[in-house]
């Protein structure tokens, strides 16, 4: 497996959004991004409708997790940080006045869960399981598909990051959330959040090219 930098946006998110050893899910505007759909099941929610309320969270449930694998670089964490940021969602919803997208809102309820994670980490240092092992191990034990060794690559890279920059890149290609809702999430300036996302990337795609594997994937600038 061989990229070249710069790795196209559209390349990077699609395997960051997709479930490890997962096909990444194609999801309508209205359910991934928080339109009228959305809209129309937070009003039904609210109302107590609690088929709405389940179809909400079953809606946006895989790129909650998406991000929660992505920021804390370990499974279990990041199903425990899924199913806390749902809960704080629901707890929130009354909260959610519609100036942006349900996703958005969502998304960000879910970074602000993972760095609360992060900060408990710290103070329990562990080595995850899932970081001890080399993607070339791994393959090497079992016959993966080419998608599910990139997806693999791809997270392994992302978890190398500097935790910055993992951040930045996340809330960017995973979550969709535009620049200055990431200033606002992480507390910081604009500039800040753009150098960021550039260095991130240019790491992220570093590091691809570093990895080896049994197929070589190359892509070029858009």
């Amino acid at each position: 497996m061989q990229f070249v930098e710069p790795v196209p946006r559209r390349v990077l998110r699609d395997l960051l959004r997709a479930r490890p050893g997962l096909t990444p899910t194609v999801v309508s505007d209205a359910g991934a991004d928080g339109g009228a759909g959305d809209l129309a099941l937070v009003t039904a929610a609210r109302a107590g409708d609690r088929q709405a309320l389940d179809q909400l969270l079953r809606r946006h449930y895989d790129r909650v997790y998406a991000v929660c694998r992505r920021i804390l670089h370990h499974d279990a964490d990041a199903a425990d940080a899924t199913q806390d940021a749902l809960i704080a969602a629901v707890r929130g919803l009354a909260s959610f006045d519609g100036n942006a997208q349900f996703g958005t809102w969502l998304y960000r309820v879910a970074t602000n869960t993972c760095l609360d994670h992060l900060r408990r980490r710290k103070r329990r240092p562990t080595t995850p399981l899932d970081e001890t092992f080399s993607v070339s191990e791994l393959i090497a034990t079992r016959p993966f598909d080419s998608t599910v060794v990139d997806q693999m690559a791809v997270q392994a890279a992302l978890g190398r990051l500097p935790e910055d920059f993992r951040i930045a890149v996340v809330l960017r290609d995973v979550a969709d959330l535009d620049y200055d809702a990431i200033a606002e999430t992480l507390n910081v300036p604009i500039g800040t959040v753009r150098s960021r996302i550039a260095r991130g990337r240019a790491l992220l795609a570093k590091e691809l090219g570093n990895q080896t594997g049994p197929h070589n994937y190359q892509t070029n600038q858009p």
